[in-house]
């Protein structure tokens, strides 16, 4: 089998977040091969860990993917001032010979969004909603290439490694199944707190879990890179659940016009047709307006939003929330069929470089000062008696079982088959029977009655 192959039957995916498809990303031909070891947002030790610790063979796999790929140029890209990150991995591309260059970025946020990457790596602005390939670049994140050397190996995606950090005893790495139940992570690094919420993810683009239902409910999935411990009535839960009509009120009342929102936007800086402040201007007429074509010009911005927060959690001196209208007026779009016209040459702004976020200073205005800082200086097994495998760990459709309750399977085994066209295979990630399959995903229990 070729890389391609290999990868598919190993259902890697975007392990960074996204979890597009890995082997749909690389049949493709790209000048350039960028892997993303930035850790985008604050709080997250995973990456950081991974290139310390297996940095010869994320470079074996990069080389592997750059010349699948036929790139003339293959980067890592992280931040300067990851210094033991760094001097791992110049050690690996040293001893392997590899034609391989580290890319040293700034300390801000989103410095991992691959757009903004990608403009600091080559200087080309990625079109409008569009991809990193269409300016000759291809971006996995450092986990997705640790599983791409692991399926060279012939070893499917099983495991996952993801930080816990928070309100805990001392941040943790962990290295567990895939569908370990996420309560189990929390109990290994110890709370301080018995009444938490949680992040899945960072804290300006993760997954927020408030209710108890749901964190019982949560597994890790090949995605899972990261779990925010805190306490339930911290800010960032606070505005997490403010009602989109209580948006509209503040928009209208307390929307100063200041651009803030508009200047500070990472997608704005590249060269993309964004203005936050014009849509905020507007809202509050929104629902009232009829004419598609005004309907556009008002809110046709909104296409271009990457859904980072810096405008309402960064930029806003008002505390108003652009991103979430975004992400309504985005909905609205699509609802009214009004295709927004895409600038497919984008150029950066001439200071790109001098409005970037700064990290510290974020995390400040995100009220998590008290945990940043903290690093996971060790990573702990887990081996869950039980797991819940979801069929839909990815972008695109679910996975297909092809097992039934009952069924004993071994860890590595396919347990669920990618659907056609856009979809991933699912495996076994321990060794058990199958006792339970929703619509959902599959329980293995390995547990002896």
């Amino acid at each position: 089998m070729n890389l391609t192959e290999l990868v598919k039957a190993s259902g890697v995916v975007g392990a960074g977040g996204a979890g597009f498809p890995t082997h749909v990303k690389l049949n493709a031909k790209a000048e350039c091969f960028v892997v993303n070891a930035a850790e985008c947002e604050p709080l997250i030790e995973t990456d950081k860990y991974l290139c310390r610790t297996y940095a010869p063979q994320i470079v074996a796999a990069v080389m592997a993917v750059a010349a699948h790929l036929e790139a003339k140029r293959a980067v890592i890209a992280l931040k300067g001032k990851y210094k033991p990150e760094i001097e791992a991995l110049s050690k690996a591309i040293q001893l392997a010979d590899a034609p391989v260059e580290i890319f040293e970025m700034g300390t801000f946020y989103p410095a991992g969004d691959e757009q903004t990457m990608v403009q600091q790596v080559t200087g080309r602005s990625v079109p409008e909603r569009g991809l990193p390939l269409d300016v000759g670049c291809v971006v996995d994140n450092v986990g997705t290439l640790l599983n791409i050397f692991d399926a060279i190996q012939g070893r499917p995606v099983v495991d996952k490694f993801l930080s816990v950090v928070g309100e805990v005893k001392e941040p943790v790495m962990l290295h567990v199944p895939v569908g370990t139940a996420i309560t189990e992570c929390v109990k290994a690094a110890e709370p301080a707190i018995s009444d938490y919420a949680l992040i899945l993810g960072g804290p300006m683009m993760g997954k927020v879990l408030l209710s108890r239902a749901e964190i019982d409910a949560a597994v890790v999935t090949k995605t899972t890179g990261n779990i925010i411990v805190l306490p339930r009535d911290h800010y960032l839960f606070r505005r997490a659940t403010l009602p989109l009509e209580s948006i509209r009120h503040q928009a209208r009342s307390a929307c100063i016009q200041c651009r803030m929102c508009t200047d500070l936007c990472p997608r704005y800086l590249i060269g993309h047709q964004i203005r936050p402040n014009l849509v905020m201007r507007n809202f509050w007429r929104e629902p009232g307006m009829e004419d598609n074509g005004e309907y556009e010009r008002c809110f046709g911005d909104a296409a271009n939003c990457c859904d980072c927060g810096v405008c309402e959690m960064f930029a806003c001196p008002m505390g108003l929330s652009p991103r979430k209208v975004n992400q309504y007026i985005k909905g609205q779009l699509r609802a009214r069929g009004i295709q927004v016209p895409r600038n497919m040459e984008p150029e950066a702004r001439a200071f790109v470089d001098q409005r970037h976020t700064p990290t510290d200073r974020l995390v400040a205005r995100l009220g998590l000062s008290e945990y940043y800082g903290r690093h996971a200086h060790e990573c702990r097994e887990l081996d869950p008696g039980e797991v819940f495998l979801p069929f839909s760990q990815h972008i695109g459709k679910p996975a297909n079982v092809v097992k039934a309750v009952g069924d004993y399977v071994e860890r590595g085994e396919v347990l669920a088959q990618a659907a056609e066209g856009l979809s991933a295979n699912i495996h076994a990630s321990i060794s058990g029977v199958v006792v339970e399959i929703t619509d959902q995903g599959a329980r293995i229990s390995s547990r002896k009655e």
